[in-house]
């Protein structure tokens, strides 16, 4: 029997998993080829909701979306891949293990940078886990049940790209909810002169007006020299009490995709054709944060679940197709659209690569609330059928702008 192998379960990894199936039993080959998807964790996250304060629905137990379509699944930590051997390398609850793949898809993500800042590691917190969520939850908790201290009622947030604005703007609603009232300070610390550096001039005065609203601080153009379970100490030498600081500075692809000869970008993506195969080396297909496309002719994919859910959907219907020698589909993406979570004054939703403005406040919330609690979820009925419906390789429409200019 021929196997195929998914690494991750993130948004390209289930996908990819749930698409593999689908056309698996489309062409009639269930007794023929073996899907098998391994993970370290036992669910999948649905990681873009990590910032928020509720986590009750963002772990959804794998079992649920996988057993009624027949695929495997176990629990792995991924040490290594050897692409000429076709082997993976992984360590599981029962020591060191080796696994063979036919086909392997690689979707085994992106993850925060850590830079190697004195104090980082013992101090800080960071969204970019389902389980760092949970600490974090837990640390704010702990927060509003002690007396009063210097740096209690202080976040300080470092990095002011989409996750660390996100993770600011909900701050608010989150110290209140965790009990710290009285004076509360979040400061967004940033290298850059501006806030939201990369999304564009159209958007950056829509976000420094919610956060102005909101009464986060900012300190531009500035690096964070230290970090000490009393606070934060920055290159402009300022010291700020804090008990809490998150981290949110940048993203990386799987240090994982290093195991392939060159073909990589900046962000250590491995750079991936049409049909989501990766470059030179046989039978290996990539989807997700740890590839990057060219979608339209012009852009590369961008990481997010936007891109990672048809690129994990095509990946498996392709890496299926390519084991039966049947014809391939490719990805092709037309539109490009963001939505900016901004915590209490709303969000922000802008469309095309220009990040034109469409809607912002209570409006482009709405369609934020769609995307995160609905549009972004897998069928939960545990029906095959739907399973199967929601996995066909196709583009799913813009989500809608609810009050669109």
């Amino acid at each position: 029997m021929a196997r195929i192998v998914v690494l991750g379960a993130g948004f390209a990894g289930l996908w990819a998993a749930i698409g593999a199936a689908r056309k698996r039993e489309e062409i009639g080959a269930n007794d023929d080829i073996e899907i098998r998807l391994v993970d370290r964790n036992p669910y999948h996250n649905i990681r873009v909701r990590n910032y928020e304060a509720d986590l009750d629905e963002v772990a959804l137990p794998l079992p649920q979306l996988l057993d009624p379509i027949g695929v495997s699944h176990g629990i792995g930590e991924v040490q290594a891949i050897d692409p000429a051997r076709r082997e993976i390398s992984l360590v599981t609850s029962g020591g060191a293990e080796t696994l063979d793949y036919d086909r392997l898809v690689l979707a085994l993500g992106s993850e925060v940078m850590r830079p190697a800042i004195p104090g980082l590691a013992e101090h800080a917190f960071d969204v970019d886990t389902y389980t760092a969520a949970l600490r974090l939850e837990d640390h704010l908790v702990s927060l509003g049940r002690s007396a009063p201290s210097p740096g209690r009622s202080t976040v300080v947030v470092v990095g002011a790209g989409f996750t660390g604005i996100e993770v600011a703007a909900e701050m608010p609603a989150r110290l209140a909810r965790a009990g710290i009232s009285g004076s509360r300070r979040i400061i967004l610390v940033d290298p850059n002169p501006a806030v939201g550096a990369t999304i564009g001039p159209q958007a950056r005065p829509v976000i420094e007006t919610a956060l102005a609203a909101l009464e986060v601080e900012t300190r531009l153009g500035v690096r964070v020299v230290s970090v000490e379970a009393a606070g934060m100490r920055l290159s402009s030498g300022e010291f700020i009490p804090a008990q809490t600081v998150i981290w949110c500075a940048g993203m990386r692809a799987s240090p994982l995709a290093a195991s392939f000869p060159d073909a990589r970008d900046r962000l250590g993506r491995l750079l991936v054709d049409p049909f989501m195969r990766v470059a030179d080396v046989p039978g290996v297909f990539a989807a997700g944060d740890v590839a990057s496309s060219v979608v339209d002719g012009l852009h590369p994919t961008v990481m997010s679940c936007q891109f990672a859910r048809p690129m994990g959907r095509f990946a498996g219907h392709n890496v299926v197709a390519d084991l039966a020698g049947q014809p391939m589909l490719p990805l092709r993406i037309d539109w490009y659209v963001t939505v900016l979570d901004l915590g209490g004054w709303g969000a922000l939703y802008t469309e095309g690569w220009d990040r034109e403005v469409r809607t912002t406040g209570q409006a482009a919330k709405a369609t934020k609330q769609t995307i995160n609690r609905k549009r972004i979820y897998p069928p939960l009925t545990g029906s095959r059928e739907e399973l199967f419906a929601a996995a066909a390789p196709t583009v799913q429409a813009p989500p809608p702008a609810y009050g669109a200019r």
